[in-house]
């Protein structure tokens, strides 16, 4: 019998996982795959370590509050070295607008404004009302809001900061970007300065997760771990151990056992099952609900939430070693490349590129870089069809964002030494996501956070951690949501 069984080793299960470890629960983790981590994993082929999602990591950060992942992995005694990233996207756009998101604040500004001098005082005072949400947040331990005793222990600490916070949860970026920018191209990149991470335009993205993501890179900034993404599940597994925690991979859960209304344990795949006092999901709502639990009994709160919130696409990506000769000097990590502005929201529209051994070459060959590009795909566009029409289709993808690529990297098909193609096909299988969703998103517009919920479920016992839950997708978002989740839970267990 275990205090907590986390169903999942994505970075919201285990946050939640090592956090209650380092309490003295008795905590027991189940992955379905051989490795821990879930989209934030990694895959070795040829002398290639590949970043399963994407390297442009916020959370690792060596100050402040809003560093989750270091203070994650700070909370089980291990350590993660970084290297930081100096430039934290470089964007492609259509109107030849190519701008560098410096870490310096100021130099980022500058390089905004250099496009725009007519909207200097907008753009100054948009960003500014990000900063401000930063700061709020920057100054607060950041818990479950689920928990009475920490709100109104933060409230009375820091009374304004929470009020500024209360202020703008129910705000979506859109509405305030519009109160000080005119400009339609110009509001046209701070949708896909939201898109990038959101998946969703200005209009529908939280301010709250805006102020967060646009001022802590360049606060914490980007950071990137030696040694590949992955290394900072590992790092957790690692510290979950330590702290007596456990974690059984090729372990894949089939149902959540209730009693009374209650979930009391899990069962696998194999038939073995596991009983604990708390049951936490770091699958997705959709699997958690539909899947895990019967969906006939489905509560009418998750119900509710089915029709404010719909999966995003998932992900065409091209993981490539390439011989070092075709990124040319001076290339940054990270680049958003969009050629048409009517197809930012579309399937293949917006082109995510990174290039992690710009920053740790160590995970390649001698001699040889790693690409990774990524644009939207629906799983509706990729089924129906034999292996042979399947895998054609894989191969003319892949050729027709190598075209893309080449216009920056010339050379680069001359010079590819190594390609893997994943689609939403390869993501739903490995990462056990429906529909290899990156997560949920608005159906329609929303007010800001209001309508997020938080860990606790209408099932007592029951918990749900990770990207369905507040405040989103996100590494360090989904951090919060593990930090949160735990500290529920550990008052739950009288453990606080």
């Amino acid at each position: 019998m275990y205090d907590v069984i986390v169903i999942g080793s994505g970075i919201g299960g285990l946050v939640t996982a090592t956090q209650l470890a380092a309490k003295g629960a008795k905590v027991l983790v189940l992955e379905r795959y051989l490795i821990p981590g879930g989209s934030a994993g990694y895959f070795q082929h040829q002398g290639y370590t590949f970043d399963v999602g994407a390297s442009m990591i916020f959370g690792l950060g060596k100050q402040g509050t809003t560093n989750l992942l270091t203070r994650a992995l700070e909370a089980v005694n291990v350590n993660l070295e970084t290297i930081p990233d100096p430039v934290q996207i470089n964007y492609h756009l259509p109107n030849h607008l190519n701008i560098k998101v410096d870490k310096n604040y100021e130099k980022f500004l500058h390089n905004l404004i250099t496009y725009f001098p007519h909207e200097e005082i907008g753009i100054r005072r948009f960003y500014q009302e990000c900063q401000k949400i930063f700061n709020c947040l920057n100054s607060i331990e950041l818990l479950s809001l689920e928990e009475p005793k920490y709100v109104m222990s933060v409230f009375w600490q820091n009374p304004l900061s929470c009020l500024r916070l209360a202020k703008y949860l129910p705000q979506n970026v859109g509405d305030i970007a519009r109160r000080y920018i005119k400009d339609p191209l110009l509001l046209k990149f701070i949708d896909i300065e939201c898109y990038c991470w959101s998946v969703v335009p200005a209009n529908m993205t939280p301010m709250i997760n805006a102020g967060m993501v646009f001022s802590d890179r360049h606060y914490g900034g980007v950071n990137y771990p030696v040694g590949g993404v992955g290394q900072i599940a590992e790092k957790l597994v690692v510290g979950l151990e330590k702290n007596g925690g456990k974690i059984e991979y090729q372990a894949r859960v089939t149902k959540i056992i209730t009693a009374n209304g209650k979930a009391v344990g899990v069962q696998l795949a194999n038939g073995k099952i596991y009983y604990a006092q708390k049951i936490v999901s770091n699958a997705t709502r959709w699997d958690t609900f539909e899947k895990l639990l019967p969906r006939g009994n489905m509560p009418s709160n998750e119900k509710r939430w089915q029709q404010r919130y719909k999966k995003s696409p998932s992900f065409l990506s091209l993981h490539l070693g390439v011989e070092a000769s075709v990124i040319p000097t001076g290339t940054e990590c990270h680049h958003i490349i969009l050629e048409d502005w009517e197809k930012m929201e579309l399937a293949s529209g917006t082109l995510f590129v990174s290039i992690p051994t710009l920053l740790d070459p160590n995970i390649a060959p001698s001699g040889y870089h790693i690409i990774h590009a990524f644009t939207p795909a629906w799983i509706s566009d990729w089924q129906g069809m034999s292996a042979n029409q399947y895998n054609q289709q894989k191969e003319d993808a892949a050729w027709e964002i190598i075209a893309r690529l080449e216009s920056f990297f010339p050379g680069l098909e001359a010079g590819l030494d190594y390609m893997e193609v994943g689609t939403p096909l390869t993501h739903r299988r490995f990462l056990g996501r429906v529909d290899g969703t990156y997560g949920p998103i608005p159906q329609r517009k929303l007010w800001g956070l209001l309508r997020m919920p938080f860990n606790r479920t209408s099932i007592s016992n029951l918990y749900c951690v990770g990207d369905s839950t507040f405040p989103g997708q996100g590494l360090n978002a989904v951090a919060f949501s593990g930090f949160a989740c735990a500290h529920r839970i550990a008052t739950d267990l009288g453990l606080t």
